[in-house]
């Protein structure tokens, strides 16, 4: 399981669904042979549209531009993860994030309950609120304003549908009463990792979270070096305790979007950047968040021209570092 619990560090990939790589063939052959190396879960990420590109506003790079290289075509995350759960049969399938307003509440619930379903209990739901507002006003409901009041809400809807006999809710955005919902998931409860940097993330995480799951590239909230990190899992720790909450009963869950090489070495306040540098470095920064706490890290090996690169890349990584740790 990878709700949290203490365990071994488990060690995922980023799945294309966007770009080049995310044809049905290519997509499908890099997730069953990440599977087959030894991999303990894949993520997908979720958009259904995108604004230009070329226009600031990316939480996740320096620039604040999507990387030169964004994909603007792509797969639904919940319908893609169901073709990879069909042609798989081990691997875990983790939502990367979802952003829960996109949906409406029940019409998700069941979705992913389905999913977890038809995976045989394999998924683990990422949230986030979204950042995007062209999307927003583009896919959702709700107003952009109350993103953060709308997944909240609709989070605790989840858990109502996920888990009592004869669920009934009255909130602002979602009512029901009367209804049935089967079958539940598989997996109770099935796992929640909060996505998000900020404060609201921290305080959603220690309220409904099994995991944290931040990326450590968001510019407003930087957790790119080991300092910043380690006061970053501090804070969570203290706002589990502030929830009622034992503070290692959550784990911490580390997106890894560039690593080597691709990642400038020093930080803004002068540390090494995370994953930087050598096979030595990245080895050594597996074991030092691992003794921090985190529980999963997943890598992104995309940015190469076609599935064979990266599967060569993958099982690189594994051998080089992977194995070592």
């Amino acid at each position: 399981m990878l709700s949290g619990e203490t365990q071994a560090m488990q060690i995922g990939f980023n799945l294309p669904n966007s770009g080049p790589l995310s044809a049905v063939a290519d997509m499908t052959r890099i997730a069953s042979e990440g599977e087959a190396m030894g991999f303990d879960y894949l993520t997908l990420t979720d958009h259904v549209v995108l604004p230009n590109t070329k226009v600031p506003g990316y939480p996740y790079s320096e620039s604040g531009q999507f990387y030169e290289d964004a994909p603007l075509e792509r797969h639904e995350q919940i319908v893609g993860m169901t073709w990879i759960a069909a042609k798989t049969s081990r691997i875990r399938l983790v939502a990367a994030v979802l952003v829960v307003p996109h949906r409406p509440a029940v019409l998700a619930a069941k979705m992913l309950a389905t999913l977890d379903v038809l995976s045989g209990g394999r998924l683990v739901v990422g949230i986030g609120a979204g950042w995007l507002k062209t999307e927003f006003d583009a896919v959702v409901t709700t107003p952009f304003e109350e993103r953060g009041a709308v997944t909240d809400e609709y989070i605790d809807t989840f858990r109502a549908l996920w888990s009592e006999a004869e669920p009934r809710f009255a909130g602002r955005y979602t009512k029901f009463d009367g209804i049935v919902f089967e079958p539940k998931p598989v997996q109770k409860p099935l796992p929640i990792w909060v996505g998000g940097e900020a404060g609201p993330a921290l305080r959603r995480t220690a309220r409904v979270g099994d995991a944290w799951y931040p990326i450590g590239s968001n510019n407003k909230h930087l957790l790119d070096t080991l300092p910043r990190l380690k006061a970053g899992i501090g804070r969570l720790r203290k706002a589990v305790v502030d929830a009622g909450r034992e503070p290692q009963s959550v784990g911490v869950s580390f997106r890894v979007k560039r690593y080597g090489t691709a990642v400038p070495p020093k930080a803004t306040d002068g540390e090494r950047r995370l994953f930087s540098g050598s096979e030595a470095d990245i080895i050594a920064d597996f074991r030092a968040l691992e003794e921090m706490g985190v529980t999963a890290i997943d890598v992104d090996f995309g940015g190469r021209s076609d599935a064979a690169a990266v599967l060569a890349e993958m099982k690189r990584f594994r051998a080089a570092v992977i194995e070592k740790i």
